[in-house]
């Protein structure tokens, strides 16, 4: 287990669509333990594998308060959302520095792989929820600020680079 660098944007591979994952592997589990520490070290509730570089449909969420309670998925898949919106500011430190406040359901039932290879299907309500959402966005080769107008999204980017 290794807390990993988290590319920075531009990189293209932050814009890249990850590669299904057919079956675990001991590799895929490695990532995860990286995911895991990368996010403890930030600290944040969650990452994807592009955003340490691996083209791979993998994600780890933890929004728990008292920390401890990882959700490991391959291939998430949201299958329902919310009506009802939540707004949150969000941010990534594949883009540091910066964050946004964006709107996304406050709830979602997510189908995945689970750490043991079985499919299971769960509801994520609130900060779960919503970083759920940010990770499978990162692995589908999008980023938060996507959910932006163009001028506030400019604005963001304009704003991280004039802070590095």
């Amino acid at each position: 287990m290794t807390v990993q660098k988290c590319i920075l944007w531009p990189d293209k591979r932050l814009r890249t669509a990850a590669a299904e994952v057919d079956e675990l592997t001991d590799e895929d589990r490695q990532v995860w333990d990286d995911l895991i520490d990368t996010m403890e070290a930030m600290p944040g509730v969650g990452m994807g594998a592009n955003q340490i570089g691996v083209l791979r449909r993998l994600i780890v969420v933890d929004a728990s308060e008292e920390r401890g309670k990882v959700v490991r998925m391959a291939n998430p898949e949201i299958l329902h959302s919310s009506v009802q919106l939540r707004e949150h500011d969000e941010a990534s430190p594949n883009l540091p520095g910066v964050s946004a406040v964006i709107k996304r359901p406050r709830a979602v039932t997510v189908r995945y792989m689970d750490e043991n290879g079985f499919i299971t299907r769960k509801d994520f309500v609130s900060l779960w929820a919503t970083s759920v959402q940010h990770q499978i966005d990162h692995i589908n080769g999008k980023m938060y600020f996507d959910h932006l107008s163009r001028t506030k999204r400019d604005m963001l980017i304009k704003r991280a680079r004039k802070q590095r």
